[in-house]
């Protein structure tokens, strides 16, 4: 397994590591601060450098076949690496931090938004959730105007961001901590870990997140669409 230094700290920007295999589509760590592809959360990019001088280019990580390993896809026509190899792992900072802001954006527009998510992405300056909304003709709309003062009332409060585990008999006993209809988080491990915004949002997540909403700044609604009969899209971005 590779352990995921991400998971308890995700402003860790690099970490010393060594190389435990070497797949056909990239390479496993024993521990790493690069974050991989889930949960609507894009992988880390970033670079391997070994004592040799060897300079690798990581254009993307995402979860390996086996259970708990993150794989680190290099770039085209890089050094090779080998099992055994000892490196210096490290994510570019300034796409994580506003891969960061973005998916603790989308948690506030969570909240701003009381109906329940079917969807959603988190891209870099850029992110959407879909929301499962009564139809029109029941009086139920969504203001662009509205949310975005709401979301930028959010952001202005500063309120500070944590993670707590429960453990998976918890999450059962309060199934209103999960906003999400398509997707559900993990359980069987014996713990779920929650992402809570203070007097917010409190929520099951594996993401990384800000420390403090305050470190968003301020943000704009983009446009609201409808995705089907119920299904409204609102795309928010940094402003």
């Amino acid at each position: 397994m590779t352990e995921p230094l991400f998971r308890e700290d995700s402003y860790l920007r690099s970490c010393d590591a060594t190389v435990v295999a070497v797949e056909p589509n990239g390479v496993v760590l024993d521990r790493t601060v690069f974050y991989p592809t889930g949960g609507g959360q894009p992988g880390d990019s970033g670079t391997f450098s070994t004592a040799d001088g060897r300079k690798v280019t990581i254009a993307e990580a995402r979860k390996g076949a086996e259970p708990g390993t993150v794989v680190h896809i290099p770039a085209p026509d890089m050094p090779a690496l080998h099992v055994g190899d000892k490196v210096t792992a490290a994510i570019d900072w300034e796409r994580r931090h506003r891969l960061m802001r973005m998916h603790t954006l989308l948690h506030l527009l969570s909240a701003a938004v009381p109906f329940p998510v079917t969807g959603g992405q988190v891209s870099d300056g850029k992110g959407r959730l879909d929301f499962d909304v009564p139809n029109s003709e029941e009086g139920v709309s969504l203001d662009k105007a509205t949310i975005e003062r709401a979301l930028n009332d959010y952001v202005a409060q500063g309120k500070g961001v944590s993670v707590r585990w429960i453990t998976d008999d918890e999450l059962a006993a309060q199934p209103q901590l999960v906003k999400t209809m398509s997707v559900k988080p993990p359980v069987g491990t014996g713990r779920v870990r929650l992402l809570e915004v203070d007097g917010i949002d409190l929520q099951p997540c594996g993401g990384t997140h800000v420390r403090s909403i305050e470190e968003i700044g301020p943000v704009k609604v983009d446009k609201i669409e409808s995705k089907g009969a119920k299904n409204r899209r609102v795309v928010v971005s940094f402003a």
